[in-house]
């Protein structure tokens, strides 16, 4: 049985180097993207408070242009996002974190859910192409902040060859 979870209240670079850990420890090994990423989701919720959406959208070699809706913890999310569109398409087209204070100010703004008001956006990279996102949703404005990007920039780093 695993018990990934953080153990104490800490201060966010440390909690994010026990996330990282934790999220090397439970994709160790494992050679399936989906189950991995599946899991990811999981533990960034768990680890993350004051989220209502957690997952990734991935690149397919089979809708080029988009990102597809891959695991995820929240509500309905949108299932297709054109590159460049959106705070996760403009991650994509990019290849930098997108950490949005405000949706509603963001242009082009996608809503999948009208509860979010804040986002961060991460992608990750494998052989200098983006193969995915990691999207993160809050109903609280300016949730995120530089140690929030740089935490889980550091994660996309470390999960780049597992999903």
């Amino acid at each position: 049985m695993f018990a990934f979870a953080p153990t104490a209240p800490h201060d966010k670079p440390e909690l994010y180097r026990d996330l990282v850990a934790s999220a090397e420890a439970l994709t160790q090994g494992e050679p399936d993207a989906v189950a991995n990423m599946a899991n990811l989701a999981a533990l960034i919720w768990t680890f993350l408070p004051d989220l209502n959406w957690a997952g990734f959208y991935r690149v397919m070699p089979a809708a080029p242009g988009e990102l597809v809706l891959g695991p995820f913890i929240g509500k309905p999310a949108c299932i297709r996002i054109a590159i460049g569109a959106g705070v996760c398409g403009t991650a994509a087209a990019t290849r930098t974190t997108q950490c949005v204070a405000d949706v509603h100010a963001f242009p082009g703004h996608i809503a999948c859910d009208a509860d979010s008001r804040s986002e961060l956006v991460v992608p990750v990279v494998r052989d200098g192409a983006v193969i995915a996102v990691i999207d993160l949703d809050s109903p609280l404005p300016a949730r995120f902040d530089a140690d929030d990007a740089a935490g889980i920039e550091h994660l996309a780093r470390v999960i780049a060859t597992r999903i």
